[in-house]
């Protein structure tokens, strides 16, 4: 391999020469042999759109030549078509302050800059430094990343994906809202309800999460731009956290705003833990839907057999003609992926020492995780599984007839003592309820047929 020299304020280190970076990651790559985990190539991306206001806004202050915008501009430009992927190579486990990935970019965004700078006879040379971090600090560039890069992963991936989701539930909602099965409790039989009603429970939840995600995103629009070292500003015009978020809006369409309090800005991720307790909330929910499918497609004749899941692969490599419910199985492995995310988030947030919080490259490591993980476990588990659902009626139907929970329709009319008398003696004799009720004496048969009418205790309206 053949290397270049680069130089930074340590000293000389050698760096492929067919890579954009400078010595600062150069340094970094060797120093922190840690683990697999790469930075998340979205905050590259936050990064790109975040240096190309950054030099917009410097322009416009009078700081940085028109020439040194501009190709510092294309250079991000080209960053964010992913033209410069593999010039980022740095793992999670670095600087807790991110500084590193932030010097990364710096020096991947200078290096393109001048060969840009070259090309167009431009005179003057962009330092990664001077030039590409100007009026910045690792500091307030990182946590504002951050946000960008989740609010736009949230915004365009998860978001569109749990919208078609819930479309799909409404859609089963209306297929099945006429038929009527047994609800359960505790894992017991309990009174009945449409099939169309529990699938409504599971949409609820959906569209509950979406918007305490949607709510909870908007936090994500403060921004730390223009604190630079400890909130105070130190080498940045006043204005320029203001004009940076204003610009980041021009580009994205995104409303951002620089803190009203750089000091928090710096030292809490409170809003990314606020936002990830909703996307939390959003595995919980996701959990529960998967669960209860399995639980009602167990079988076909040992389980409970009310719903059919799609046969998508063999399920096993010993039982022949065997179907498991693998969709159900990853989409709840993605739940418990995200709940330890949570808890990683959280502590890592607490960890706000005086004026800076040292854990934002695992904060942000594990949030799109989550979101990623989220997006695609939702649309397979959609794709693959929830949308070709179907309704074993007959088993359905089989159940609730079998049920002694309908029983309790005739408590208004015998009482509670009296009803639990019958559904106690039907399961002892394993007669049906309605022989039971007649033996009772309590009820008469015509009277049993008019009060026990499952489609009367569903409200169906």
């Amino acid at each position: 391999m053949e290397y270049r020299i680069e130089r930074d304020t340590i000293g000389e280190m050698k760096v492929p020469k067919e890579k954009y970076w400078g010595a600062q990651t150069q340094r970094s790559k060797e120093n922190f042999q840690i683990g697999t985990e790469k930075m998340p190539i979205e905050v590259t991306y936050a990064f790109a759109e975040l240096k190309k206001a950054a030099a917009v806004v410097n322009h416009s202050l009078g700081k940085l030549s028109q020439d040194k915008m501009k190709a510092i501009g294309q250079a991000c430009d080209e960053i964010l078509e992913g033209k410069w992927d593999a010039h980022f190579p740095l793992v999670v486990w670095q600087t807790g302050s991110g500084t590193q990935s932030n010097m990364n970019v710096n020096e991947v965004v200078a290096y393109r800059a001048n060969e840009i700078l070259a090309d167009n006879g431009a005179v003057g040379k962009v330092h990664p430094n001077d030039d590409v971090n100007m009026s910045q600090s690792s500091n307030d560039t990182f946590p504002t990343a951050m946000h960008i890069a989740a609010f736009q992963e949230i915004e365009s991936k998860l978001f569109p994906v749990l919208q078609e989701f819930i479309a799909t539930l409404k859609d089963k909602e209306h297929q099945f809202k006429d038929i009527i099965k047994i609800g359960r409790t505790h894992l017991q039989d309990a009174t009945p309800l449409t099939l169309g009603q529990e699938i409504s429970g599971w949409r609820s939840m959906m569209e509950k999460s979406y918007s305490m995600t949607r709510e909870g995103v908007q936090r994500l629009v403060n921004l730390a731009i223009g604190g630079t070292a400890v909130g105070t500003g130190i080498n940045a015009d006043p204005t320029f956290g203001d004009k940076v978020a204003k610009q980041l809006e021009v580009q994205t369409g995104i409303k951002f705003v620089s803190s009203d309090n750089k000091f928090h800005a710096l030292t809490s991720h409170d809003e990314i833990v606020y936002v990830h307790g909703a996307v939390k909330a959003l595995a919980a929910d996701l959990m529960k839907v998967a669960n209860d499918v399995r639980w009602l497609s167990s079988g076909p004749r040992s389980g409970i057999g009310e719903l059919s899941i799609p046969a998508n692969e063999p399920g096993s490599s010993i039982m022949p003609g065997k179907v498991n419910p693998t969709q159900s199985e990853a989409v709840t492995m993605v739940a418990t992926q995200v709940f330890g995310n949570d808890a990683a988030i959280g502590f890592a947030a607490s960890q706000g020492n005086f004026e800076l919080n040292v854990f934002k490259p695992v904060i942000i490591y594990n949030m799109l995780q989550s979101v990623r993980l989220l997006t695609d476990g939702i649309k397979s588990f959609h794709d693959k599984c929830v949308k070709g659902l179907e309704a074993n009626t007959e088993v359905i139907e089989d159940f609730v007839q079998r049920s002694l929970m309908l029983v309790t329709a005739l408590n208004p009319h015998i009482g509670y003592e009296k009803a639990a008398e019958i559904a106690k003696k039907a399961h002892l004799n394993g007669s049906t309820l309605k022989e039971a009720a007649i033996e009772s004496g309590y009820l008469t048969e015509e009277q049993y047929d008019k009060w026990i009418n499952p489609a009367d205790m569903v409200n169906n309206k």
